[in-house]
């Protein structure tokens, strides 16, 4: 009886495995037809225009306002995702795990005890299972994120296509256009440099505050 609830759920776990990176792949290919596909990315853009444009297209008037109203809305919707089906505090153990079984493992190797080697290459599996599991959850929660980036990329190559005075002054450069092209077109490039940081800067607030909740909850088990 063991055997067989063992095997079911096993099967099961791989189902679910196999159907998360059926969709990661799926949602990759749509990201790739939206990126190069003109016809594909300017109907989805005009669709979510109706939503956007009105809210943040400013009449086409403050192009840099948009993108960081944008870039900050992306950057915080995709990092709330990912921290509600992220546990920090446990991805940190793992993390303190794999570390300290790397160094016993280099250790052991090292003083040749292929006694110890050999019972900790035992265990190698578990540990990078451990070590694996971080990555497993960011690749699972990739088409939820894509769902989020796709369409606000997409309104913003249309939305910037039709912007009347692309020009702007940054501190190195009074005439920047931002429509031109580097390796990515300008406007990608300032909005990254909105998102990204926006994006450190919440995660690791709400990275904070899960291990400050935690550390109360300890604190709480301990007096109890």
């Amino acid at each position: 009886m063991a055997t067989g609830g063992t095997t079911a759920g096993g099967a099961k776990a791989q189902s679910s495995k196999s159907l998360a990176n059926f969709a990661t792949l799926f949602f990759v290919m749509i990201a790739i037809l939206v990126l190069f596909d003109q016809d594909i990315r300017r109907a989805l853009g005009e669709a979510v225009g109706f939503v956007f444009q009105p809210l943040f297209g400013f009449n086409y008037q403050y192009p840099v306002l948009t993108l960081v109203i944008t870039g900050v809305i992306m950057a915080a919707l995709t990092i709330i995702v990912r921290h509600f089906f992220t546990d920090y505090v446990e991805q940190a153990e793992n993390q303190k795990i794999v570390s300290a079984f790397n160094k016993e493992l280099q250790k052991a190797r090292l003083e040749n005890n292929t006694y110890k080697t050999k019972k900790l290459q035992e265990l190698q599996p578990e540990i990078l299972q451990k070590s694996m599991k971080a990555s497993s959850t960011q690749l699972k929660l990739m088409p939820v994120t894509l769902i989020i980036v796709i369409p606000i990329f997409a309104w913003l190559s249309v939305f910037m296509g039709q912007v009347h005075s692309p020009i702007i002054a940054v501190p190195w450069s009074y005439n920047v256009n931002l429509t031109a092209n580097t390796i990515f077109p300008n406007w990608v490039l300032l909005y990254s440099l909105i998102s990204i940081p926006f994006g450190q800067v919440l995660a690791r607030s709400l990275r904070y505050y899960d291990f400050r909740k935690r550390l109360r909850e300890i604190e709480a088990e301990g007096k109890a």
